[in-house]
Formats: C-alpha cells, structure tokens, sequence
C-alpha cells in the first residue's frame, strides 16, 4: 500500500473483533468505528443494535494504541542509547 498510495496510507495494526456495532437496520457503523480509532469525539448513534460493542472497540483500541505508544518509546530509547 505505501508504494502505490503513498507513506500517509501505511497500514500500522488490525485490531480483530468478534462483534461489530450494527444498526438495528443491520448497517455496520463505519464512521463511528473510524472516530474511535482515530481518537475523535463520537456519539452513540439511537438506532444502534448493540452498544456494549461500541464499548469493546473503544477498550480494545485504547489498549492496542497504548501497546503501541510504549513500543515506540522504548524504541527510541534505543536508538538514542544506540547512538551514545
């Protein structure tokens, strides 16, 4: 994806779901999905089917985006202790 898109477009983690949030029409909430990962502000939509999966994106993307916060840190102390 980098070389035909772009370096904006790099994929960084897939966060697997057993569930995903759902209208009650049966649209998946692509939008909401897309705010939690990038950390905006949402809201809950008032024809969702199931809110408790809204809740476990929003948990399970906290808990990888922390993971993940630390592993660059600890990389960079690396490289800064690499190049003492």
């Amino acid at each position: 994806m980098r070389t035909d898109v772009g370096a904006f477009a790099r994929l960084i983690g897939v966060i697997l779901m057993q569930k995903l949030p759902k209208t009650r029409s049966g649209k998946i909430l692509r939008g909401t999905i897309r705010k939690i990962a990038n950390q905006e502000d949402y809201k809950y939509p008032a024809t969702i089917d199931d809110p408790l999966s809204i809740e476990a994106i929003h948990k399970e993307s906290s808990t990888w985006l922390d993971a993940l916060l630390k592993a660059q840190a600890a990389a960079d102390a690396k490289k800064k202790n690499d190049a003492k």
